[in-house]
Protein backbone atom coordinates (compact mmCIF):
# COMPACT_ATOMS: atom_id res chain seq x y z
CA UNK A 1 0.00 0.00 0.00
CA UNK A 2 0.84 3.73 -0.46
CA UNK A 3 1.30 5.58 3.07
CA UNK A 4 2.25 8.96 3.35
CA UNK A 5 5.21 9.93 5.80
CA UNK A 6 6.70 13.21 7.27
CA UNK A 7 10.93 12.75 6.26
CA UNK A 8 13.65 14.40 7.65
CA UNK A 9 16.82 13.93 5.42
CA UNK A 10 19.34 15.15 7.88
CA UNK A 11 17.79 16.42 11.43
CA UNK A 12 18.60 19.69 12.23
CA UNK A 13 15.55 22.12 11.36
CA UNK A 14 11.97 21.73 11.50
CA UNK A 15 11.28 22.94 8.21
CA UNK A 16 13.47 19.88 7.38
CA UNK A 17 10.36 17.61 7.95
CA UNK A 18 9.14 16.52 4.19
CA UNK A 19 5.85 14.74 3.13
CA UNK A 20 6.27 11.84 1.44
CA UNK A 21 4.62 9.27 -0.51
CA UNK A 22 6.08 5.92 0.33
CA UNK A 23 5.14 1.85 -0.01
CA UNK A 24 4.37 0.07 3.22
CA UNK A 25 5.30 -3.57 2.66
CA UNK A 26 2.86 -6.07 4.24
CA UNK A 27 3.20 -6.55 8.08
CA UNK A 28 5.69 -9.64 9.49
CA UNK A 29 4.36 -12.55 11.16
CA UNK A 30 4.15 -10.77 14.04
CA UNK A 31 3.14 -7.37 13.36
CA UNK A 32 0.09 -5.43 12.45
CA UNK A 33 -0.30 -2.51 10.00
CA UNK A 34 -2.29 0.36 11.88
CA UNK A 35 -3.83 3.13 9.89
CA UNK A 36 -3.13 6.36 12.17
CA UNK A 37 -5.76 8.47 13.25
CA UNK A 38 -3.83 10.22 16.20
CA UNK A 39 -0.32 11.45 16.62
CA UNK A 40 0.60 12.14 19.70
CA UNK A 41 4.02 14.79 20.42
CA UNK A 42 6.38 14.67 22.82
CA UNK A 43 9.34 16.91 23.85
CA UNK A 44 12.14 13.74 22.39
CA UNK A 45 10.29 14.49 18.83
CA UNK A 46 11.75 18.16 19.27
CA UNK A 47 14.69 16.46 20.08
CA UNK A 48 14.86 14.63 17.21
CA UNK A 49 13.66 16.79 14.39
CA UNK A 50 16.45 19.08 15.75
CA UNK A 51 19.25 16.64 16.10
CA UNK A 52 19.75 16.54 19.51
CA UNK A 53 18.35 13.18 20.46
CA UNK A 54 21.34 11.20 20.53
CA UNK A 55 19.28 7.88 20.05
CA UNK A 56 17.35 8.87 16.90
CA UNK A 57 18.96 7.87 12.88
CA UNK A 58 20.91 10.28 11.99
CA UNK A 59 19.94 9.92 8.30
CA UNK A 60 16.78 9.67 6.11
CA UNK A 61 14.19 8.68 8.73
CA UNK A 62 10.32 8.94 10.07
CA UNK A 63 10.04 10.87 13.65
CA UNK A 64 7.98 10.23 15.91
CA UNK A 65 7.66 8.16 18.62
CA UNK A 66 3.27 7.48 19.84
CA UNK A 67 0.55 7.00 17.81
CA UNK A 68 -3.53 5.61 18.07
CA UNK A 69 -5.34 4.03 14.89
CA UNK A 70 -7.01 0.98 13.69
CA UNK A 71 -5.72 -2.64 13.10
CA UNK A 72 -5.92 -2.38 9.36
CA UNK A 73 -3.41 -5.74 8.64
CA UNK A 74 -2.21 -8.27 10.77
CA UNK A 75 0.75 -11.26 9.78
CA UNK A 76 0.24 -15.04 10.23
CA UNK A 77 1.24 -15.54 13.73
CA UNK A 78 -0.53 -12.12 15.71
CA UNK A 79 -2.93 -13.78 17.91
CA UNK A 80 -3.64 -10.90 20.32
CA UNK A 81 -4.95 -7.84 17.84
CA UNK A 82 -7.90 -8.59 15.49
CA UNK A 83 -8.81 -6.37 12.34
CA UNK A 84 -10.74 -3.49 13.43
CA UNK A 85 -9.66 -3.04 16.97
CA UNK A 86 -9.06 0.50 18.30
CA UNK A 87 -5.46 0.67 19.88
CA UNK A 88 -2.58 2.94 20.72
CA UNK A 89 1.04 2.29 20.89
CA UNK A 90 4.56 3.49 21.05
CA UNK A 91 7.32 3.13 18.32
CA UNK A 92 10.81 3.57 18.33
CA UNK A 93 10.90 5.96 16.08
CA UNK A 94 7.82 6.04 13.12
CA UNK A 95 4.55 7.37 14.19
CA UNK A 96 4.70 10.47 11.52
CA UNK A 97 2.88 9.07 8.75
CA UNK A 98 -0.41 7.96 7.85
CA UNK A 99 0.10 3.87 8.01
CA UNK A 100 2.89 1.60 9.53
CA UNK A 101 3.85 -1.51 10.61
CA UNK A 102 4.91 -2.64 14.06
CA UNK A 103 5.33 -5.93 16.78
CA UNK A 104 1.87 -6.55 18.22
CA UNK A 105 3.72 -6.22 21.58
CA UNK A 106 3.94 -2.54 21.39
CA UNK A 107 0.07 -1.81 21.20
CA UNK A 108 -2.51 -1.87 23.45
CA UNK A 109 -6.54 -1.78 22.70
CA UNK A 110 -7.76 2.04 23.82
CA UNK A 111 -10.45 1.91 26.62
CA UNK A 112 -13.69 2.07 25.53
CA UNK A 113 -14.77 5.91 26.41
CA UNK A 114 -11.44 6.97 24.93
CA UNK A 115 -10.92 8.89 21.84
CA UNK A 116 -8.19 7.97 19.60
CA UNK A 117 -6.86 11.49 20.17
CA UNK A 118 -6.80 10.54 24.01
CA UNK A 119 -5.42 7.31 23.42
CA UNK A 120 -2.40 8.74 21.43
CA UNK A 121 -1.76 11.10 24.48
CA UNK A 122 -1.16 8.47 27.47
CA UNK A 123 1.45 6.16 27.11
CA UNK A 124 4.68 8.10 26.84
CA UNK A 125 3.46 10.82 28.86
CA UNK A 126 2.45 8.57 32.04
CA UNK A 127 5.12 5.57 31.76
CA UNK A 128 7.58 8.59 31.72
CA UNK A 129 6.23 10.01 35.18
CA UNK A 130 5.64 6.55 36.69
CA UNK A 131 8.96 5.10 36.44
CA UNK A 132 10.65 8.43 37.34
CA UNK A 133 8.62 8.55 40.58
CA UNK A 134 8.14 5.14 41.53
CA UNK A 135 11.24 3.15 39.72
CA UNK A 136 13.85 5.99 40.38
CA UNK A 137 12.62 8.08 42.89
CA UNK A 138 11.01 5.30 45.34
CA UNK A 139 8.29 7.70 46.06
CA UNK A 140 6.96 7.24 50.07
CA UNK A 141 3.54 8.04 51.26
CA UNK A 142 3.50 11.74 52.14
CA UNK A 143 6.91 13.06 50.56
CA UNK A 144 6.88 16.80 48.73
CA UNK A 145 7.30 16.20 45.33
CA UNK A 146 8.76 19.15 42.65
CA UNK A 147 7.63 18.73 39.27
CA UNK A 148 9.00 20.67 36.28
CA UNK A 149 6.68 21.84 33.48
CA UNK A 150 3.69 21.18 35.62
CA UNK A 151 0.80 21.33 33.08
CA UNK A 152 3.19 19.33 30.56
CA UNK A 153 1.80 16.10 29.14
CA UNK A 154 4.55 14.70 31.76
CA UNK A 155 3.96 16.98 34.53
CA UNK A 156 -0.08 16.51 34.39
CA UNK A 157 0.29 13.15 34.93
CA UNK A 158 3.10 12.96 37.69
CA UNK A 159 1.04 15.44 39.93
CA UNK A 160 -2.10 13.02 39.21
CA UNK A 161 0.64 9.82 40.35
CA UNK A 162 2.12 11.86 43.37
CA UNK A 163 -1.55 12.38 44.35
CA UNK A 164 -2.33 8.70 44.58
CA UNK A 165 0.92 8.37 47.26
CA UNK A 166 -0.50 11.46 49.30
CA UNK A 167 2.51 13.49 48.03
CA UNK A 168 2.46 17.62 48.64
CA UNK A 169 3.11 18.41 45.33
CA UNK A 170 4.68 22.00 43.68
CA UNK A 171 4.64 22.73 40.07
CA UNK A 172 6.63 24.69 37.81
CA UNK A 173 5.59 26.48 35.17
CA UNK A 174 7.29 28.87 32.60
CA UNK A 175 4.36 31.58 33.01
CA UNK A 176 1.69 32.81 34.98
CA UNK A 177 -1.02 32.35 32.80
CA UNK A 178 -0.70 28.56 33.36
CA UNK A 179 -0.86 28.94 37.40
CA UNK A 180 -5.22 28.56 36.97
CA UNK A 181 -5.04 25.63 35.33
CA UNK A 182 -2.13 24.01 37.30
CA UNK A 183 -4.32 24.91 40.54
CA UNK A 184 -7.41 23.47 39.04
CA UNK A 185 -5.05 19.91 38.77
CA UNK A 186 -4.46 19.90 42.51
CA UNK A 187 -1.05 20.68 43.08
CA UNK A 188 -0.25 21.95 46.51
CA UNK A 189 1.54 25.46 45.55
CA UNK A 190 2.70 26.75 42.26
CA UNK A 191 6.24 28.41 41.41
CA UNK A 192 7.11 30.07 38.03
CA UNK A 193 10.29 29.87 36.40
CA UNK A 194 11.49 33.30 36.97
CA UNK A 195 14.20 34.85 38.38
CA UNK A 196 12.89 34.69 41.61
CA UNK A 197 13.04 31.11 41.51
CA UNK A 198 14.73 29.87 44.48
CA UNK A 199 13.48 32.72 47.03
CA UNK A 200 9.87 31.16 45.85
CA UNK A 201 10.96 27.48 45.93
CA UNK A 202 12.54 28.03 49.57
CA UNK A 203 9.23 30.19 50.35
CA UNK A 204 6.67 26.85 48.76
CA UNK A 205 8.55 24.57 50.85
CA UNK A 206 8.20 26.02 54.46
CA UNK A 207 9.18 23.24 56.72
CA UNK A 208 9.37 20.52 54.61
CA UNK A 209 11.92 18.53 53.03
CA UNK A 210 12.38 18.38 49.18
CA UNK A 211 12.09 14.99 49.08
CA UNK A 212 11.93 14.39 45.16
CA UNK A 213 12.14 16.61 41.80
CA UNK A 214 11.27 15.99 38.35
CA UNK A 215 13.74 17.88 36.17
CA UNK A 216 13.62 18.13 32.33
CA UNK A 217 14.60 21.97 32.06
CA UNK A 218 18.69 22.14 32.81
CA UNK A 219 20.80 24.92 33.42
CA UNK A 220 20.60 27.13 36.51
CA UNK A 221 17.52 26.19 37.76
CA UNK A 222 18.55 22.20 37.81
CA UNK A 223 21.17 23.53 40.21
CA UNK A 224 18.96 25.37 42.42
CA UNK A 225 16.77 22.21 42.78
CA UNK A 226 19.98 20.11 43.28
CA UNK A 227 20.65 22.32 46.50
CA UNK A 228 17.94 22.05 47.62
CA UNK A 229 17.47 18.44 47.70
CA UNK A 230 17.27 17.31 51.28
CA UNK A 231 19.63 14.17 52.21
CA UNK A 232 18.11 11.29 50.80
CA UNK A 233 16.17 13.66 47.82
CA UNK A 234 16.17 12.26 44.54
CA UNK A 235 15.91 13.86 41.25
CA UNK A 236 15.01 12.56 37.96
CA UNK A 237 15.87 14.15 34.66
CA UNK A 238 13.84 13.03 31.88
CA UNK A 239 14.83 15.91 29.55
CA UNK A 240 16.75 19.37 28.69
CA UNK A 241 14.69 21.67 27.07
CA UNK A 242 17.05 24.65 27.43
CA UNK A 243 18.92 23.29 25.11
CA UNK A 244 16.35 23.71 22.45
CA UNK A 245 17.24 27.18 21.22
CA UNK A 246 16.23 29.45 18.60
CA UNK A 247 12.34 28.96 16.08
CA UNK A 248 12.76 26.23 14.07
CA UNK A 249 16.48 25.47 13.99
CA UNK A 250 19.34 25.26 16.85
CA UNK A 251 20.95 28.34 17.29
CA UNK A 252 24.31 26.69 17.86
CA UNK A 253 26.06 29.41 19.15
CA UNK A 254 23.72 29.75 22.18
CA UNK A 255 23.47 25.35 22.51
CA UNK A 256 27.30 25.95 23.18
CA UNK A 257 27.10 28.09 25.42
CA UNK A 258 24.54 26.73 27.29
CA UNK A 259 27.08 23.27 27.07
CA UNK A 260 29.58 24.78 28.59
CA UNK A 261 27.54 26.49 31.27
CA UNK A 262 25.55 23.78 32.22
CA UNK A 263 25.49 22.80 35.68
CA UNK A 264 28.41 19.95 37.23
CA UNK A 265 27.06 17.89 40.07
CA UNK A 266 30.75 17.06 42.14
CA UNK A 267 30.42 13.27 42.78
CA UNK A 268 32.36 13.30 46.41
CA UNK A 269 28.75 16.28 47.40
CA UNK A 270 26.69 13.76 46.22
CA UNK A 271 28.17 11.26 49.04
CA UNK A 272 28.78 13.43 51.69
CA UNK A 273 24.96 14.91 51.10
CA UNK A 274 23.82 11.75 50.37
CA UNK A 275 21.79 13.09 47.67
CA UNK A 276 20.52 10.92 43.84
CA UNK A 277 20.52 12.19 40.87
CA UNK A 278 18.61 9.73 38.38
CA UNK A 279 18.91 9.95 34.52
CA UNK A 280 16.05 8.10 32.48
CA UNK A 281 15.56 7.93 28.76
CA UNK A 282 12.18 6.59 27.67
CA UNK A 283 13.65 4.69 24.31
CA UNK A 284 16.08 2.28 26.97
CA UNK A 285 12.48 0.98 28.23
CA UNK A 286 11.55 -0.01 24.40
CA UNK A 287 14.29 -2.66 24.34
CA UNK A 288 13.08 -4.08 27.12
CA UNK A 289 9.43 -5.41 26.30
CA UNK A 290 8.76 -7.51 28.46
CA UNK A 291 9.87 -4.79 31.68
CA UNK A 292 7.92 -1.98 29.62
CA UNK A 293 4.55 -4.13 29.57
CA UNK A 294 4.79 -4.72 33.24
CA UNK A 295 5.35 -0.91 33.85
CA UNK A 296 2.37 -0.08 31.59
CA UNK A 297 0.22 -2.23 33.73
CA UNK A 298 1.19 -0.88 36.78
CA UNK A 299 0.27 2.46 35.66
CA UNK A 300 -3.11 1.13 33.87
CA UNK A 301 -4.17 -0.53 37.40
CA UNK A 302 -3.93 2.73 39.00
CA UNK A 303 -6.78 4.09 36.80
CA UNK A 304 -5.70 7.22 36.13
CA UNK A 305 -7.76 10.51 34.59
CA UNK A 306 -7.82 10.97 30.54
CA UNK A 307 -5.62 12.72 29.39
CA UNK A 308 -5.29 16.22 29.22
CA UNK A 309 -5.06 17.61 25.36
CA UNK A 310 -4.35 21.43 25.06
CA UNK A 311 -4.56 21.45 21.18
CA UNK A 312 -5.20 19.85 17.85
CA UNK A 313 -3.39 20.24 14.64
CA UNK A 314 -4.50 18.32 11.57
CA UNK A 315 -2.00 16.72 9.86
CA UNK A 316 -0.94 18.56 6.96
CA UNK A 317 -0.31 21.01 9.72
CA UNK A 318 2.16 18.84 12.07
CA UNK A 319 5.57 20.94 11.23
CA UNK A 320 3.15 23.89 12.75
CA UNK A 321 2.31 21.53 16.05
CA UNK A 322 6.03 20.47 16.56
CA UNK A 323 6.84 24.29 16.77
CA UNK A 324 4.32 25.04 19.33
CA UNK A 325 5.25 22.43 21.13
CA UNK A 326 8.85 23.79 21.10
CA UNK A 327 7.11 27.24 21.84
CA UNK A 328 6.73 26.04 25.77
CA UNK A 329 3.20 27.90 25.50
CA UNK A 330 1.17 24.43 25.52
CA UNK A 331 -0.61 22.79 28.10
CA UNK A 332 -1.35 19.22 27.86
CA UNK A 333 -0.89 17.34 24.93
CA UNK A 334 -0.88 18.43 21.41
CA UNK A 335 -2.14 16.09 18.96
CA UNK A 336 -2.21 15.67 15.47
CA UNK A 337 -5.07 14.27 13.36
CA UNK A 338 -4.60 11.74 10.15
CA UNK A 339 -7.07 9.75 8.23
CA UNK A 340 -10.16 11.77 9.58
CA UNK A 341 -12.22 11.16 6.63
CA UNK A 342 -12.67 7.57 7.39
CA UNK A 343 -15.75 6.48 7.88
CA UNK A 344 -14.95 3.77 10.56
CA UNK A 345 -13.35 5.80 12.71
CA UNK A 346 -16.48 8.11 12.87
CA UNK A 347 -18.58 5.47 13.56
CA UNK A 348 -16.88 4.23 16.37
CA UNK A 349 -16.89 8.03 18.01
Amino acid sequence: MIRKSYRISKPGSIKKLKLVSEELPLPQDHEVTIEIKSIGLNFADVFTVLGLYKAAPKRDFIPGIEFSGLVINKGDLVRESEIGDRVMGVIKFGSFTTHLNIDQRYILKIPNDWTFDEGASFIVNSLTAYYALTKLGNLQFGQTVLIESAVGGVGLYANRIAKRFNAYTIGVIGNESKTDFAKSEGYDQIIVRDKYFKKNLIRALKDRTLDLALESIGGDVLKIKYDLLAPMGRMMIYGGASFSTGKFSSNYFKLAANYLRRPKIDTLRIIEQNKTVSGFNLIWLYDKVEMLKEILAEVQELNLPKPFIGERFPYDKLPDAVSKLKSGKTIGKIVVQVNRDNSYYEKRL
